[in-house]
Order: C-alpha cells, then sequence, then structure tokens
C-alpha cells in the first residue's frame, strides 16, 4: 500500500484516514440522531404543551357552561318562585273579592228581611204602654169608649207587626231559654214544677222573623 503525504509532508497511513472520516461520519450521525431525539422531545413537549393548553381550554369551556347553566337554572327557579307568588296573590285576592261579595249580599238580603226591625223597635214601648192601659178598669162611659179607642191603636200595630212577621214573646210555663229569654229574678220551685221554668213574664219579648228585637224579661223557679 502506498503512502500518502500530509501537508507537513509527512507519512500517513491510508487505513488511519479512512478510519478518520469514518469516525466523523459517525459521530456527525450521532449528532443528527441526537438532533432529531431533540427536536422529537421539543415536538412532544409542544403537542404536550398545546394538549394540555387544550384540555385548560376545555375545562374552562365546561366550567363557563356549568355557570351559565346553573345561572339559567337559578333563573327559572326565580321566575318560577315568583310566579307561584302571583298565583297565590291571585287566589286570594280573588277568594277576598267573593267574600266581600258574599257580605254584600247577605247585607242586602238581611236589610231587606229586617227593614221594619228599626220601625219596630221604637214601637215597643208605645205597644207596652198601650197593653198597660188596657189593665186599668174602666168604670164609666167615657173610660170604656177610650179603652175601646186604645184597643183598636193597639191592634192595629199588633196587624201590622203580624204583616212584617214581628211576633211577641210571652213564655209563661215555658222552659227558660237563654236566647230568648233574660231572667231577672228566681223563686223556690213548687212541689211538681221542673226547674228553670218560667213562673211570671215581667215584660213580652219580641222577635223579627228569625232575629231577637227583645229579650222576655222573666222570673224563673229554681
Amino acid at each position: 500500500m502506498s503512502k500518502v503525504h500530509d501537508k507537513n509532508n509527512q507519512d500517513v497511513d491510508p487505513e488511519n484516514i479512512h478510519e478518520d472520516e469514518k469516525s466523523v461520519q459517525d459521530k456527525n450521525k450521532a449528532q443528527d440522531l441526537e438532533q432529531n431525539q431533540n427536536n422529537k422531545a421539543d415536538v412532544d413537549k409542544d403537542n404536550e404543551s398545546e394538549n394540555l393548553a387544550d384540555d385548560e381550554k376545555n375545562k374552562i369551556a365546561d366550567e363557563d357552561k356549568e355557570v351559565h347553566e346553573n345561572d339559567k337554572d337559578s333563573e327559572l327557579q326565580s321566575i318560577k318562585k315568583e310566579l307561584e307568588e302571583k298565583n297565590d296573590q291571585i287566589l286570594r285576592l280573588s277568594a277576598e273579592i267573593k267574600n266581600i261579595q258574599r257580605r254584600n249580599n247577605k247585607e242586602r238580603q238581611d236589610a231587606a228581611k229586617y227593614r221594619s226591625q228599626h220601625l219596630a223597635e221604637k214601637l215597643l214601648g208605645a205597644v207596652d204602654n198601650l197593653e198597660r192601659a188596657l189593665t186599668i178598669e174602666a168604670d164609666d162611659e167615657a173610660s170604656r169608649s177610650m179603652k175601646r179607642g186604645i184597643e183598636m191603636v193597639l191592634e192595629s200595630i199588633q196587624s201590622a207587626f203580624n204583616d212584617e212577621e214581628i211576633k211577641a214573646i210571652d213564655p209563661k210555663g215555658e222552659k227558660f231559654d237563654p236566647n230568648f229569654h233574660q231572667s231577672v229574678s228566681s223563686v223556690p220551685a213548687n212541689d211538681g214544677q221542673e226547674s228553670d221554668t218560667i213562673v211570671e213574664v215581667y215584660q213580652k219579648g219580641y222577635v223579627i222573623k228569625d232575629r231577637v228585637l227583645r229579650p222576655a224579661m222573666v222570673v224563673v223557679a229554681q
């Protein structure tokens, strides 16, 4: 094998040159491989960063969506509650209006039903006086004539009372009823007489239809 000379004119073995070139090539290949690996690592790192960023974006988007849905649900619940409150108010107002209408109807019916009550209450005192006047003995013609006149006036009033369904309460011998009678005194019951029996009427009472104008003033056996 022939020798070659280097730039210093020294002998160089061709095999050594070949080995050096091969070593350089291997080194370059190793460097290229390392560079490729580094590049791949960088790409993987970038991809990983992008994936993390995408995941973070998706997470934020999901959180925003969840917050939006929660806000929407909260708003719907608020509207539903407000509607329920309005419906309750409407029902209450409707019930109140119906009650007012019923009261007004009852008041009108009562006004028509008991239209003579106030006049009758004013006349009761006059009726009592007329009845007391009739208990006086008439011993002459003038007195008897006056008594007949009193009877005619009393009959006229009683007829008007009957037309308005105003009736007297004269409960002697009946059982005491606090709804229609007022006890002014009591006496011991006689033999065979039931307790709470009315034995005397001081003053008659009156009712107009089913309403008491004046309770009867009575004495009750106890």
